[in-house]
């Protein structure tokens, strides 16, 4: 079923969290880590994103489908606070592939969706070969009474497909047979845009299925997806320096949330009504 969060357009900003208890990268100091969270998230909500994607994106080299009850844990609290202090909806991911985490984290702070890098079929990635948890995925969800969203990727930066199976035929199986409520394409790594074509392709034999840009997305290629795409993730461009490590630049928010806007009252004819990000 198409998701209900992107019946309209979303623009949602990531929030990368530095290294949590448990990940090699951890320097001790909680506070730190939950410092920036909050900078980065009231960076994104005052330069006017709708939504926001939290993940352990310091937690390199990540763990491949289960990670630590601690970080479930720091997530959870990160997550809860967020939510309660910008009023944002949240997504979440947890990387590099725990759907069961994420959807927990999600359920339990009302998050609207989560974001699994592999759902259906299985792809080789820097963790070894990883296999989509879909039917299980699924299952906890109705057994928990959960509305979260599965936003699915559809080849996941950093991993090589297995099989011989097209991009279109794999939208096809995560679309229908993985029942995903959302489609991600990205790039083939952090910061890069998915190949020009690939959102006309999967659109053209899924025009029900909502698509996200998962990554790569600039205020120059906004308007190239932007015919094709309900979501649109953006993380990187926003970062000082567009280091992935670095903090959000409230300056390059607002710069990406004016050239968003121009395209939104652009596509609704000139509308009055302010544009919603």
């Amino acid at each position: 079923m198409p998701s209900r969060f992107l019946t309209r357009k979303r623009l949602i900003g990531m929030v990368h969290l530095l290294p949590l208890p448990g990940s090699p990268g951890y320097g001790g100091d909680w506070n730190a880590v939950r410092e920036r969270a909050l900078a980065d998230a009231w960076a994104l909500a005052e330069g006017g994103v709708s939504a926001l994607l939290i993940e352990n994106f310091g937690d390199r080299p990540f763990l491949g489908d289960r990670v630590e009850p601690i970080t479930v844990a720091a997530m959870a609290a990160l997550v809860q606070e967020v939510r309660s202090r910008f009023g944002l909806p949240c997504g979440v991911n947890v990387l590099r592939n725990d759907a069961a985490a994420a959807l927990a984290i999600a359920t339990v702070t009302g998050c609207p969706f989560i974001r699994v890098n592999i759902h259906l079929g299985s792809m080789l990635t820097d963790q070894g070969l990883l296999s989509g948890q879909g039917a299980q995925t699924l299952r906890q969800r109705a057994a928990w009474r959960s509305s979260v969203e599965v936003w699915a990727d559809v080849w996941v930066k950093h991993a090589t497909p297995l099989g011989a199976a097209s991009l279109e035929e794999t939208a096809l199986d995560t679309w229908e047979r993985g029942l995903a409520d959302a489609l991600i394409l990205s790039g083939q790594r952090t910061g890069q845009p998915p190949e020009g074509e690939a959102l006309n392709r999967v659109r053209h034999v899924l025009p029900q299925a909502p698509l996200v840009v998962g990554s790569g997305l600039t205020p120059e290629n906004l308007e190239t997806f932007w015919p094709y795409a309900q979501g649109f993730i953006v993380g990187t461009w926003l970062k000082e320096g567009e280091d992935p490590q670095g903090p959000v630049s409230l300056q390059r928010v607002r710069q990406l949330v004016e050239r968003w806007r121009s395209l939104w009252l652009a596509e609704e004819g000139g509308a009055s009504a302010e544009p919603p990000a």
